[in-house]
């Protein structure tokens, strides 16, 4: 019999993404997304304010380079992300994904005229739909 785990894992491999806020806490939105993106099977990084670790993804401080990431979720609010602005987009992602609360005009209009697509959803709602 097939676990749980199996049943929703696909390979992404090709979709590596970048969740900014990471947090150990079971309860945030970011934890959530980084087990969520796993079970689906998609390579995930993470940065966050504390080094720590989730399901084997170590979650970095600082603004470490990544290579190859396709997508970058934000569960930081627009008060925090002007530090970001320069980092996130030396990555270079397709797409960066605004959950709600982290909505920025400015960030937005700043992927836009680097030719990376902006989203404005929640990233869980998207792996449960099959829009990620």
């Amino acid at each position: 019999m097939e676990s749980n785990r199996e049943l929703f894992m696909t390979k992404n491999d090709n979709k590596k993404t970048l969740v900014i806020g990471g947090s150990t806490n079971p309860d945030r939105y970011s934890n959530k997304a980084i087990r969520l993106l796993l079970r689906y099977g998609y390579p995930v990084v993470s940065t966050g304010g504390r080094e720590a670790e989730v399901e084997g993804v170590k979650i970095e401080t600082g603004n470490p380079h990544f290579e190859d990431v396709d997508t970058v979720t934000l569960y930081v609010g627009p008060a925090r992300q002007p530090q970001l602005y320069d980092y996130v987009l030396s990555l270079n992602p397709r797409r960066i994904i605004f959950n709600p609360g982290t909505e920025n005009i400015d960030f937005m209009e700043m992927a836009r005229q680097n030719n990376i697509e902006t989203v404005e959803n929640c990233t869980l709602v998207m792996l449960n739909a099959g829009i990620f």
